[in-house]
């Protein structure tokens, strides 16, 4: 029930949900994650009758399913009338995942232009408290993503990317309901790596490991085995602290995820 291969899904982005599940329970893969963002699971597009059939879908087929909101939304702002939109976009969230049964909602810290840094800093904290607040009234859980370093030259640069980051995140919101999406690539961008990430937080609150390969350089989503992520090291030291949750591909065509779903498994067997 716990074999390594049946607990890495997919990433289905903003695939018709219905679809990524069809092929999913056709495949033998058990955790998929989708956006909302986008065309067929628009946040407006869910009547009581489709989230029904995607209840029995998943159930019939043993398939846990997670909402993954988007980056390019700014949790870090600040500015008046945009600000609470960000609030009621993460509750939207939060509650498509709660009327769908999903087990947990990615989520991010945002982003900032260095200027009013240490005010955007507190926004995507206070924010992400709020959110954490909120699903645990409704029994949701959120994973924060670890996310990836832009180029230094770069004008706009992602909030919890590096281990100091991320700390503050952690210690200040202690609910449950707030863990952490453990992105294996984005820690391979960062000198810290991915040793360090998990030297630092351990997998006690790992809701998730997302997966895929860089050339520690640049984010680039490359098919494991293309860049420089040492897969056998980072399953021997996850698995072997004792993690039993699930991995989510987020990279490649259907048939390069099932490919690659293989030599994944044949990595961790050493």
């Amino acid at each position: 029930m716990n074999s390594l291969k049946r607990r890495i899904g997919f990433d289905a982005g903003g695939t018709r949900l219905e679809d990524a599940l069809q092929w999913a329970a056709a495949n033998d893969f058990h955790y998929v994650d989708f956006s909302a963002d986008l065309g067929p699971n628009l946040l407006t597009e869910w009547g009581d009758e489709r989230v029904r059939a995607v209840r029995r879908m998943c159930e019939r087929n043993d398939i846990h399913i997670s909402v993954h909101t988007l980056s390019g939304v700014n949790v870090a702002e600040f500015s008046p009338l945009v600000a609470p939109a960000v609030d009621e976009y993460l509750k939207a969230n939060i509650d498509l995942s709660r009327r769908l049964g999903c087990e947990w909602v990615t989520v991010h810290a945002g982003y900032h232009f260095s200027a009013a840094l240490d005010v955007r800093k507190s926004a995507s904290v206070g924010r992400l408290k709020r959110a954490a607040d909120f699903a645990e009234r409704h029994g949701q859980r959120l994973l924060l993503e670890n996310m990836n370093r832009e180029p230094e030259n770069a004008e706009v640069h992602y909030l919890a990317l590096n281990i100091e980051e991320c700390r503050r995140y952690f210690d200040e919101i202690r609910s449950d309901s707030f863990g952490w999406a453990f992105t294996a690539n984005h820690a391979n961008l960062v000198p810290e790596g991915i040793d360090g990430f998990l030297d630092e937080f351990g997998i006690d609150r790992m809701g998730c490991v997302r997966l895929a390969d860089n050339d520690g350089v640049v984010e680039v989503h490359m098919i494991p085995g293309e860049g420089n992520i040492d897969f056998s090291a980072l399953f021997s030291r996850i698995e072997g602290a004792g993690y039993q949750g699930h991995y989510t591909m987020a990279y490649g065509s259907n048939e390069e995820k099932l490919s690659s779903r293989e030599w994944l498994v044949r990595q961790a067997q050493g």
